[in-house]
Order: C-alpha cells, then sequence, then structure tokens
C-alpha cells in the first residue's frame, strides 16, 4: 500500500509559517534539496493545499528551463512535470488539468482509495491546511520535519486539530549542517 509522506519546514516551537504565512525563517541549502529528492524519488504522486499547489504550479513546471536553473530546479522540475497531483480543494472543485486531481469532498475515503491504488508513495510539501485535514483523519503515514532553529512564537502551526493520539515511531533523526534536525517518523496508529 501506499504510503503518504510528508516534508515540513518547522520552527522549534512548532510553526510552519508566520501569521501572514511569511517563511523567510527557513534554512534552505543544497543540503535541504537532497532531503527532498529522497522523499521524491519514493513518490509518483504530490498532494497539495490550494494555495500550495497555486505556488508550485507557477513555478516548477518551467523552472528547469529557466537559465540559472539550478540542479535541484531541473530535477524537481522533472519530477514534478512526471507526476499526478492531487489537491485537496473546495474551491478548485470541477477544476480540469492534465496530471491533476482535485478532492473536494469524502477526503478520508478518496485518500484511503489512493493509497491502496498501484505506484509509489504520495508525497506532501508544506500546505499546512491539508496536512491538517489528513491528521485529522491520521492518513499521514511519516512525517519528516525539518525544525529549524528558531522561535516564531505565533503563527501557522504544524499540528492543528488532532483529536485522538497519534503514536509515532522515530526512525532517524541528524543535525544538518545547517544546524536543521532532521527528524523521521512513522505512524504506528
Amino acid at each position: 500500500m501506499k504510503k503518504i509522506v510528508l516534508l515540513m519546514h518547522t520552527t522549534l516551537d512548532g510553526f510552519v509559517a508566520g501569521p501572514n504565512g511569511e517563511m523567510d525563517w527557513v534554512n534552505v541549502r543544497e543540503e535541504i534539496f537532497g532531503e527532498a529528492t529522497k522523499v521524491t524519488d519514493r513518490a509518483d504522486t504530490a498532494l497539495y493545499g490550494r494555495n500550495t499547489y497555486d505556488i508550485m504550479e507557477g513555478y516548477w513546471p518551467t523552472a528547469a528551463d529557466q537559465p540559472n536553473a539550478t540542479k535541484h530546479d531541473i530535477e524537481h522540475s522533472q519530477w514534478y512535470n512526471s507526476v499526478t497531483k492531487i489537491v485537496i480543494s473546495r474551491t478548485m472543485e470541477g477544476t480540469q488539468k492534465p496530471k491533476t486531481k482535485v478532492i473536494s469532498n469524502d477526503l478520508a475515503q478518496q485518500i484511503k482509495k489512493l493509497k491502496q491504488g498501484p505506484g509509489k508513495d504520495i508525497a506532501i510539501f508544506g500546505s499546512p491546511g491539508a496536512c491538517h485535514s489528513l491528521m485529522q483523519e491520521n492518513l499521514i503515514d511519516e512525517y519528516i520535519l525539518l525544525i529549524n532553529p528558531v522561535l516564531l512564537g505565533t503563527g501557522i502551526p504544524l499540528f492543528k486539530g488532532i483529536e485522538k493520539l497519534t503514536k509515532l515511531k522515530l526512525v532517524s533523526s541528524k543535525v544538518l549542517e545547517s544546524a536543521v534536525v532532521m527528524a523521521h517518523y512513522q505512524c504506528n496508529s
């Protein structure tokens, strides 16, 4: 069965963005891209919320074509263009785009059906609102958290609306050169 694998930057105090969506605190270096590539190598589907999808769709389809494209830009652009995109959104209901499926209702049932289908894992990057919905239904199988050494004090929390105990098993952890701590957990419940 496919797994949903979440890769998310977070602050030490558990926020994924500032109050207005600010992410200027995220430590982005080549080593972080290497960790993201490990996730994309396992996945043939990307899952996003509406806002993150719009950002991704505005950049990744042509990122490899830019004159200053980095190795990561080229590789991730190729991956993005080859995978199926799942968008959790009520406002995009009825939207038709190639290699894109919009889930507007029956989230748990539709995601469970996707997980039972053939193929590789499903990767989710960012998309805190979509993550909150998936967490409420206990649909995320692995959490790979990139814990940045900053405190925001306020903002969009990583965990929200969880109403039942979710046990996690630490698979690995390491401190990256950027002082970001990467913690990889599997869901046990």
